[in-house]
Order: C-alpha cells, then structure tokens, then sequence
C-alpha cells in the first residue's frame, strides 16, 4: 500500500512538473491569445452602440477597402519576398484568394445595392452562408499546414480536408436539420490537427538542434491562436442578432493579415529546412566509445557556445548518420538533442556566474551559448526549478 501511494505521489509530482514546464514554456503565447479574445469581447460589447447608418455607410465601407488593400499588397510582397520558399508562396496565393473573395463581393453589393448585413431584424447566418465562412477558415489554415509538414499540401489533401464540409453544406440543404453548431466545429478540429503537429515537429526539431528558437515553433502557436479566436468570433457572429456584429469580425480579420504577413517577411528563417538525405552508415564502434569521443570533444571544443549548433555537426568526430546520432544521445543520456546540448550550456552559465558574479545576465547567456537572455532564462528555469540570480544567491550561502 505504501509503495502505492508513493507511485501516486510521484506520478502527481512528475504531472504537476510536466504542467509547469508547459504553462513556463507557452505561456506568452497563450497570454497573446486571452488578451486578444478579452478585446474580441470587448469589441463584441461596443459595438451595438455604433449607430447602424454610420455603419453601413460609412465603418464597414472603410474596413472592406482596408482589407482589400492589405491583402493586395501582402499578396505582392509575399511573392516578391518568397525567397524560394513554397511556404510562403502558399501564402501569397491565400491572400489573393482572400482579395478576390471580398472584390467579388463588394461589386455584388455594388450592382444589386445589397448591404453587407441588413440593417434591422434577426439575422442569423444559415447552413450555406457558415460553409462560406469555413472556405475562408480553410484558406487561412494552409499557411500552417505546409509551415508544420512541408510538401503535405497538394491540391488532393486540401480537397479531402474540406470534404467534410461540403457533406454538412449538402445535408443542410436536403435535410430540416440545424447543422451550424457542426459547422462551427469543423475549422476548430482543423486548428486542433495542426497544434498537435506543432507537438510532433517539436519534437523533431529538439531530435536535431541544439536551439529550437530557430524554428520559431512560438510564431505557429500565435497563429493558430489567432485563427481560433477569429473562429470564435465568427461563431458568434453566425448567431447574433446585431446588425453591427460585422464590425469585430472586420477589424479582426485586418489585425490578422497585418500581423501574419509582418512575423512572415521579418522572420529570416520562419521554419527548419527538411533533413537532407543521406546514405547509411553502419556503426564500426561501441556506443560507450562513441560516449566517451563525443564528452571529450564537447569538453576541450566546446561547440555548445555556437547558438546553431545542429545534430549533423557531431559527424566532424562520430562517422554516423542522423537516425544513429539521435539514437546515440537517446539511449545514452536518455534525453534529445536539444536536451543534451542545453544541459551543457546551463552547466556552463552556472560556472560563468561563480566565476565572475557580477557579470550581467545578457552576457552569461551569449557566452553560454544561448541564443539570448529570454531563451537562457526560460531554460534555466525550466531545468533547474528557479531562476539564475535566485540560483546565484544560493551560490553565497
């Protein structure tokens, strides 16, 4: 029974760790979605106080112009900027989808005097007017799709993720049955699809790279984040009865674009390239004479302290390939890549700070090998359970 309790015990500590470390790791990421949801909210709560008229002619005119602009320019400078990237290539053709969507849609409105939402009554989207919003939610989401499994998106895996809401679109029309809810889920199933790919692409990263911030993993989180919280606000826009309910939904679309084109173009390198191939190569020694080549090298060379270092790089001493460095590292030191090599680079702050206590943060994590302070903080928190003054204090006790 003791034994009982005390596996208990553990697994609660070693779960409780667990959730930690992810609220430790994630949670600006997170932090950016709830506030940007909270101002969804807020935006929800002001804007029945929008006069409809000053809407209509005046509010929605401006946020559709503003919105065709963005797209047509993110459209142009994605393609101009696309460096041979297919990823962001795909994203190019997202925003010119996006642009002619809503150009056909302002020149309907144009020649039949139709207004975007009518102006009075109840006005609740149907079954076909929710698929649309899904074709939209299924342009948006192709960027992450190709980002997290490059070469995934063919015209074929696009079609079949889009299958299930041609089905619903169809049984609404032939069947009396309230589909929107189902609808409403569809894209949410989508965003779940991908954050788990987020998981399994992290995992490979840390397989094969000594910083993963050079994947910008975080960057995916945001996006997806955004792509629920404009989920969540089309939904309810689906189902309100506020003619000026447009209005969020439109700036917030806006917000996305913006935003979503500037991390792209900015980020030098927005995801790791595909491992390159190679030819096996049987192994000619014992793991613990590899070990043992590998602790010396990474003593006397020390090749932690380059920010980029990558698994490939211990081919210079082990004449392995990538599937046989990554068994190495797991079996013998029962962690990744990454782990081994922020392990090096923790124990090597921790000296930096003993041997010279009163030189700055900053520079303890670019002289450890860290690719800045934020990511040198968050993994010394994350591994040794508190932060380095608050470890350097226990230094002079």
């Amino acid at each position: 029974m003791s034994f009982l309790m005390i596996a208990v015990m553990k697994g609660e500590k070693n779960t409780l760790s667990t959730i930690r470390k992810f609220l430790v790791e994630y949670k600006e990421e997170y932090l950016f979605g709830l506030v940007l949801l909270a101002l969804v909210v807020l935006s929800y709560g002001l804007a029945p106080l929008i006069p409809h008229k000053v809407f209509y002619e005046i509010i929605s005119p401006v946020q559709n112009t503003a919105i065709i602009t963005v797209t047509l320019i993110n459209t142009w400078t994605m393609a101009r900027h696309s460096e041979g990237i297919r990823v962001r290539y795909v994203h190019a053709w997202i925003m010119a989808a996006i642009s002619v969507i809503m150009i056909a849609g302002a020149i309907y409105r144009m020649f039949t005097n139709a207004e975007l939402l009518p102006a009075e009554g109840i006005f609740a989207f149907d079954g076909w007017e929710m698929v649309g919003g899904d074709l939209l939610a299924w342009l948006i989401l192709a960027y992450p799709s190709e980002l997290l499994r490059p070469g995934w998106l063919t015209w074929k895996n696009g079609l079949k993720r889009l299958l299930p809401v041609v089905v619903l679109g169809a049984i609404d029309i032939f069947v009396p049955w309230d589909l929107r809810w189902l609808l409403a889920l569809v894209p949410v199933v989508w965003v779940a699809l991908l954050f788990k790919h987020v998981r399994d692409y992290r995992r490979y990263a840390e397989e094969n790279y000594g910083s993963v911030e050079q994947t910008d993993e975080r960057w995916v989180i945001r996006y997806l984040l955004m792509v629920l919280v404009l989920g969540i606000s089309y939904t309810y826009l689906c189902f309100s009865n506020e003619p000026t309910r447009l209005f969020t939904q439109q700036w917030l679309m806006f917000f996305v674009i913006i935003y979503t084109n500037d991390q792209i173009i900015f980020h030098s390198k927005p995801w790791i390239e595909n491992a390159e191939e190679e030819e096996e190569e049987a192994k000619i020694e014992s793991n613990a004479d590899y070990r043992a080549k590998l602790e010396q090298w990474m003593k006397t060379e020390k090749p932690y302290l380059n920010p980029e270092f990558r698994l490939m790089d211990l081919r210079q001493i082990l004449p392995l390939n990538r599937t046989y460095l990554s068994q190495l590292i797991n079996t013998e030191y029962n962690c990744n890549f990454y782990q081994f090599v922020t392990n090096y680079r923790i124990e090597e702050a921790k000296r930096l700070m003993r041997e010279h206590p009163n030189m700055t943060m900053e520079d303890v994590a670019i002289q450890s090998g860290f690719s800045s302070a934020r990511t040198f903080y968050r993994a010394f928190d994350r591994e040794v359970e508190m932060t380095p003054k608050e470890w350097l204090a226990t230094q002079s006790e």
